[in-house]
C-alpha cells in the first residue's frame, strides 16, 4: 500500500523548450552584416582615392619645386637649398623628362634602390585599390618613384616629372586616415543601424508580434469573442492580414458555437430518444390489444395507429442519423403519391381542423419513383411549416388560410409543389434556408425540418427550392426517375 500510495519519480531534467531567436533578433543580425558591407564598400575607396590623393599632391608639390630649380642659371642651385626645398615637398629627388633626356633637378640621400614605381599617367581604379593595400600590409621604410604627367605651365618639350618619396610616411598617413574614418563611420553606421532597426521594428516588427500574439491567446481559447483580433487602418499587406484574420475568426467563433449547439443537442436527443422510444413501445402494446376490440371505429382507426407507432418508433432508431454524413440510401419503389399525400394530412392534423383550408391537386394516378417513408417525411416537414406557418394569422379577405399540395409529371420527372397563404419566407431566412438551425423564419424554430428534407431529396438524386414571387411560400420539389429501371417504370405505367 504503501508503494501505491508513492509519487512517480520526477525526471531528472525536464526538457526545456528551446529559445528561438525573435525576429527583432534576427533583424538586428541582418541590420550588423549589411552595415559592415556599407562600410567596407565605402572604406575601401575612400582609402585608395585618399593615398592617389597624398600622391598627386607630392606631384603637384615636385612641379612647383622643378619650375624653382629650372630657373636657376646653369642650374646652379646651392645644395643647402635643394635640401630645403625638398624637405619641405618630403621627396628625395626630383627629376623631369625632357625629349630624350633625363634631368635630375634635385637629390639628397638617394636610396641604393628603387622598390616600387608609381606610374600616375596609367592609373586604373582596380590597380589603385590593390596596390593601396599592398603598401597598407608592407612593413619597413620603401623607396617609391612616382611619375605623374608635366604640369601645364613647364617648359615646352617637358614630358613627365619623378619624384622618389618615403612609403612609411604615406603608409601612416593612411593608417591615421583610417582610424579616423573608422571611427566616424562606426558612429555613423550605430546610429544608421539603430534608426533602420526602430524604423522596421515599428513598422513590422511590432504588427507581427502583434498577430503572433493574437494567434496564440485565440488558440488557447478559440471559442471566445473577445480573442479575435482588432484590425488596424493601415492600408498595406499587414493591414490586409489582419482584417482577413479578423473575419476569419469571427466565421471560426461562429463556427463552433453552432458545433457546440449541435454537440448539446445531439445529447439531449440521445437522451429523449431513449425514453421515448420505450414510452413508445408501451403504446404500441396498448394499440395491439386494441385492435382486437370488436367495436368498427376502433378497428377503422387503430391500423392507422400502428402505422403510425410503428413510424415514431422507426423514426426514433434513425433520430441521430442527421449528424451522419447522410440518411440513410432510399429504398425506391414506384409508387402511387395521392395514399400518401392523404396520410401527410392526417398525420399533421389537418384532416379535422377546419380553420385551414386543404387543397389537393394531385394528377390522378400520379406515381414517383421514391422510398415511401422519406417521401413521407419529405411531405410531413413541409405541410407542418406551412401549417405553423398558418398558425396565429386571421384570414383576409378574398385570401384563406389554405395549404395545397400538387403534382405532375414531365416526362421522366416528378414534380410536387407544397405552398400556403402564408406570410411566406422572410429575406433573412432565404439565404440559409436549407440548413440546420439557420432557415427558421419562426421564433424558437430549429430549422431541421427543411433540412432534414432538403437532404432526403438530394438522396432520390432530385430538387427542392423556393419558387419566388407566389403568395405565402410555395416549395417545389423534382423527382427523376432512375434511369436503369425507365423501360420497367414505363411498362407499369402503361399496364396503370
Amino acid at each position: 500500500m504503501a508503494a501505491a500510495s508513492e509519487k512517480p519519480a520526477e525526471p531528472a531534467f525536464r526538457r526545456r523548450p528551446i529559445r528561438r531567436l525573435g525576429l527583432s533578433g534576427k533583424l538586428l543580425l541582418l541590420t550588423i552584416p549589411l552595415v559592415l558591407i556599407a562600410e567596407i564598400l565605402i572604406y575601401v575607396p575612400s582609402i585608395a582615392n585618399f593615398r592617389l590623393n597624398r600622391l598627386n599632391d607630392k606631384l603637384a608639390a615636385a612641379n612647383t619645386a622643378a619650375l624653382v630649380l629650372n630657373a636657376a642659371p646653369l642650374g646652379m642651385v646651392p645644395e643647402s637649398l635643394s635640401r630645403q626645398i625638398l624637405g619641405s615637398i618630403g621627396a628625395r629627388a626630383v627629376a623631369i623628362k625632357m625629349g630624350q633626356q633625363r634631368r635630375l633637378l634635385a637629390s639628397a640621400d638617394l636610396p641604393p634602390q628603387i622598390d616600387h614605381d608609381i606610374d600616375m599617367r596609367a592609373m586604373t581604379v582596380w590597380t589603385a585599390i590593390v596596390d593601396t593595400f599592398e603598401v597598407m600590409l608592407e612593413t619597413g621604410n620603401q623607396s617609391i618613384r612616382v611619375i605623374g604627367p608635366a604640369p601645364s605651365g613647364a617648359q615646352s618639350g617637358t614630358q613627365f616629372i619623378e619624384v622618389i618619396i618615403d612609403e612609411l610616411p604615406l603608409r601612416q598617413a593612411m593608417y591615421r586616415f583610417s582610424r579616423n574614418l573608422l571611427l566616424v563611420s562606426l558612429g555613423l553606421a550605430i546610429l544608421t543601424a539603430g534608426l533602420v532597426y526602430l524604423a522596421l521594428h515599428y513598422l513590422f516588427v511590432r504588427p507581427m508580434r502583434h498577430l503572433t500574439a493574437n494567434l496564440v491567446g485565440f488558440h488557447e481559447n478559440p471559442e471566445s469573442s473577445s480573442r479575435i483580433i482588432v484590425p488596424s487602418q493601415r492600408g498595406d499587406e499587414i493591414g490586409v492580414a489582419e482584417r482577413e484574420l479578423s473575419d476569419m475568426q469571427r466565421d471560426l467563433v461562429s463556427m463552433l458555437h453552432q458545433k457546440s449547439r449541435l454537440a448539446a443537442l445531439g445529447l439531449a436527443v440521445s437522451k429523449i430518444n431513449h425514453d421515448l422510444r420505450n414510452l413508445l413501445a408501451s403504446s404500441q402494446l396498448l394499440s395491439d390489444q386494441l385492435a382486437s376490440v370488436p367495436d368498427p371505429r376502433v378497428q377503422r382507426f387503430a391500423p392507422k395507429l400502428m402505422r403510425s407507432l410503428e413510424r415514431a418508433i422507426a423514426f426514433c432508431q434513425s433520430t441521430l442519423s442527421y449528424g451522419r454524413a447522410q440518411e440513410a440510401a432510399p429504398d425506391r419503389r414506384m409508387m402511387l403519391v395521392e395514399p400518401v399525400v392523404n396520410e401527410v394530412r392526417e398525420s399533421a392534423g389537418l384532416a379535422s381542423d377546419a380553420s385551414i383550408a386543404w387543397i389537393n391537386a394531385i394528377e390522378r394516378g400520379l406515381t414517383i419513383d421514391a422510398d415511401p417513408d422519406q417521401l413521407f417525411r419529405i411531405l410531413l416537414n413541409l405541410v407542418r411549416n406551412a401549417a405553423q406557418a398558418l398558425e396565429g394569422q386571421p384570414p383576409s379577405d378574398g385570401a384563406p388560410l389554405q395549404i395545397r399540395i400538387t403534382g405532375r409529371r414531365e416526362g421522366s420527372v416528378t414534380i410536387l409543389e407544397v405552398s400556403d397563404t402564408g406570410p411566406g419566407v422572410p429575406q433573412r431566412a432565404r439565404d440559409h434556408l436549407f440548413e440546420a438551425f439557420q432557415g427558421s423564419a419562426r421564433p424558437g424554430g430549429s430549422g431541421l425540418g427543411l433540412a432534414i428534407a432538403a437532404e432526403l431529396v438530394r438522396a432520390h438524386d432530385g430538387d427542392i427550392h423556393l419558387v419566388e414571387g407566389t403568395l405565402g411560400a410555395t416549395f417545389r420539389i423534382t423527382m427523376p426517375d432512375r434511369p436503369v429501371e425507365l423501360n420497367s417504370i414505363r411498362s407499369e405505367r402503361a399496364r396503370a
